[in-house]
């Protein structure tokens, strides 16, 4: 029997780590570069500093996108602020700080842009990190229109999202499609399955659907795989290239 699917206020294209490949990351000045291009969906990483402050930060190190060294956990929210997170990707992006969570937040209610927000723990901090982020994002987003989705590899985060605020809704992100996909998604009341695009098919994504929920493919980057998709009923693409797809509303 197939089940009536999920609401999905969501658009089709989603912008990765807020800009793609045409900013630094999991930055505000990724967010705005994502809606200069005409996308109305991002995605960025949150995780907690060692004080217990929410930051866009996709690496359990910061060694890669800031000029810091060592794991993100060790750092207080003082010192993750302090690091240039944009120089590694180009000289214009000199100086853009790790970003608050609250900051992001507030540009994204202030502008209308939906958001899915990976929980993204350092290792040893699931729960705690799928707590506090489902509790911010209540309170930053109370009274908007467009609610955030909230996603999660880790499922102890997820779970941990699932009791802290029920009332958001959820999708389960793997690397790898499981077996029992349908029950895990029971199981965090989710609304849908963010799955590698590599694992896509028509009969996967007809048999989410046919399950009530919905399905998104990370991360998309050629167009002509980003329209078989759709043909094939994806609900919606994380893509990489902001400048070559388009998004649609």
């Amino acid at each position: 029997m197939t089940l009536p699917l999920a609401p999905w206020p969501y658009p089709a294209h989603i912008a990765h780590r807020g800009g793609g490949k045409l900013a630094p990351e999991n930055t505000l000045a990724a967010m705005r570069t994502g809606a200069r291009h005409g996308y109305r969906m991002v995605e960025f990483d949150v995780k907690l500093s060692r004080d217990g402050v929410a930051v866009l930060l996709h690496d359990d190190d910061v060694d890669r996108t800031t000029d810091g060294q060592g794991p993100a956990r060790d750092k207080t929210y003082a010192e993750l602020a302090q690091l240039d997170a944009g120089s590694w990707h180009s000289p214009a992006y000199a100086g853009e700080p790790v970003p608050a969570f609250a900051a992001v937040a507030r540009y994204a209610v202030a502008n209308g842009m939906a958001c899915n927000v990976e929980i993204k723990p350092c290792p040893g901090r699931e729960a705690e990190t799928g707590e506090a982020v489902a509790r911010l994002a209540q309170e930053f987003w109370a009274g908007a229109r467009k609610r955030p989705l909230l996603s999660s590899f880790s499922e102890e985060a997820l779970a941990a999202a699932q009791a802290a605020a029920p009332g958001l809704p959820r999708a389960l992100l793997v690397e790898s499609v499981p077996g029992d996909w349908l029950a895990r998604l029971r199981q965090y009341g989710c609304v849908g399955l963010n799955i590698n695009q590599r694992d896509a098919s028509p009969e996967l994504i007809g048999a989410v659907h046919e399950a009530g929920y919905r399905i998104a493919a990370w991360t998309v980057n050629d167009p002509d795989r980003a329209r078989l998709l759709f043909s094939w009923g994806m609900d919606a693409i994380f893509t990489d290239q902001l400048a070559l797809i388009a998004p649609t509303a």
